[in-house]
């Protein structure tokens, strides 16, 4: 602290130092924080859900395809949490076809095996439709029963799904925010998955939580944070990463394509329909602006080149209405997609071969590895163009070659950490980034993965032996701002 204030000369190494003593503080007084809160807040009264080694082995043999290395090692950590009787909370993190549902569907399993109940829920129709799915072929086969429960449910349909989950004859419920409802009733719910975490509140989490007794929780993002980030944002849950992608996953070709050749881009997506494939194509607005073709005028363009095949989705229509135009994709009924980013996760079409993006310089390195991963997803050969408006600036362009180089979703977001800092990346208000005084997130990775394991070994002695670490919370405490005292 004398250093940092009354430094005898302006010595830069003895200053780096000292920032680096304090940040340090910082990020121990952080951690420890998180881990009294989960302390206070979790019970001991979850149900404890013991993965015996054949109850993998059964689950193994179900699936369709061999496990990666990174999913063997997901489901240690899993089994490890779920034996307890304190209450799992636990990020799933993974790129785009890293193999995240299977985990679920793990979890999912034990849990219904041992005789209890599973909330899955997902922040679309469409999304939860497609676990529901995903899930279901994996485990009825094992005798589990899947269903899915949405607004679309209505009348008879709906009162049939609500009894079974009340008699416990519905083992695993996956759905949308229905899932909260007050007339939805759980005989033994005893683990809540949510998908694309961030796109729910803590609210919404508890109110599905309070539908059991304490369940256990599971948090999935197919959205990769940077590791630096993760220990800071997600410091109140366990972190598990899933940083392989299956054998045989084809390499998506990505293109870096001027504006110029427009032309030529219409030419190979009307040749992918003739071929019975399908193409997504992004604009970055819903109307017209003065340099960049809208997602309604684009839609009009390829509507007079491919009559009656092209569907339009953004984020004024309804929900109702998307979901129709997404359906309508998903069957086939139209050939070419055009939308903003509502369609940047959640889709899944295994026929769509293009990813065409409009305006690519107006997006962000993550936004743009995620509107990629909507291709791919079949066995045909799939592209992405990134069509850009020249000329480019300097950063515009280190992020077009990024992405067209590499397929790694934390490579990618730790080099868009790197060009755009974290509060752009998330927002510091949305994301709960605090304004630290000490530590940079860009520089002091390290020191958050050092204060962390040691934040894990003083809180695992007695409490006793911990009261001499009041000094250094109420200096630094998380939650408050305060100047210390002479």
């Amino acid at each position: 602290l004398e250093t940092i204030h009354l430094p005898e000369k302006l010595d830069e190494a003895r200053l780096r130092l000292a920032r680096q003593r304090l940040a340090y503080d910082e990020a121990l007084s952080r951690s420890l924080t998180f881990r009294k809160m989960r302390s206070a807040t979790i019970k001991e009264n979850a149900a404890s859900l013991d993965a015996h080694e054949t109850d993998i082995a059964r689950f193994k043999q179900a699936l369709p395809y061999p496990l990666t290395n990174a999913q063997e090692r997901v489901i240690d950590e899993f089994s490890d949490d779920l034996r307890l009787s304190r209450p799992m909370q636990r990020m799933l993190q993974g790129d785009v076809g890293a193999g995240k549902t299977t985990m679920a569907a793990f979890a999912a399993y034990l849990a219904a095996s041992k005789g209890y109940q599973v909330a899955v829920m997902a922040p679309t129709e469409v999304l939860a439709r497609q676990l529901f799915s995903a899930i279901g072929n994996i485990l009825r086969p094992l005798g589990i029963q899947v269903d899915c429960l949405t607004g679309k449910d209505k009348g008879n349909a709906r009162k049939d799904i609500l009894e079974n989950v009340r008699t416990g004859a519905i083992q695993i419920l996956c759905g949308t925010h229905a899932l909260f409802q007050s007339g939805v009733e759980f005989d033994a719910l005893a683990l809540a998955i949510i998908d694309e975490q961030h796109r729910f509140g803590v609210q919404d989490r508890a109110k599905l939580a309070s539908k059991g007794l304490s369940p256990h929780l599971l948090l999935m993002s197919a959205t990769p944070i940077p590791r630096s980030l993760s220990m800071t944002i997600h410091g109140d849950v366990d972190l598990s990463i899933l940083d392989e992608k299956p054998a045989g996953r084809q390499k998506i070709d990505t293109r870096i394509i001027s504006n110029a050749r427009i032309g030529d881009v219409i030419d190979g997506v009307c040749r992918a329909v003739g071929r019975q494939e399908q193409v997504f194509w992004v604009c970055p607005s819903v109307e017209e602006d003065a340099e960049h073709m809208s997602a309604i005028s684009r839609h009009a363009i390829l509507e007079d080149l491919i009559p009656g095949k092209i569907g339009l989705v953004h984020g004024r229509l309804s929900a109702a209405a998307k979901n129709t135009e997404l359906e309508r994709f998903k069957d086939g009924e139209t050939r070419v997609l055009v939308a903003t980013t509502v369609i940047e996760v959640g889709v899944d079409v295994p026929n769509a071969t293009i990813m065409v993006v409009e305006g690519a310089e107006r997006f962000g390195l993550a936004q743009l590895h995620q509107l990629r991963g909507r291709v791919g997803r079949g066995d045909k050969a799939s592209f992405c163009l990134l069509v850009y408006t020249p000329p480019l600036g300097q950063t515009a362009t280190t992020r077009l070659q990024t992405l067209r180089d590499s397929d790694d979703g934390f490579y990618i977001a730790e080099m868009d950490f790197k060009l755009r800092g974290p509060g752009d990346i998330l927002g510091l208000e949305q994301s709960g980034i605090p304004n630290f005084r000490f530590i940079n997130l860009s520089e002091d990775q390290s020191l958050l993965a050092m204060a962390n394991k040691h934040s894990d070994y003083l809180f695992s002695r007695s409490e006793a032996e911990q009261s001499g670490l009041g000094l250094l919370q109420s200096l630094f405490a998380y939650s408050e701002v305060s100047r210390p005292s002479a």
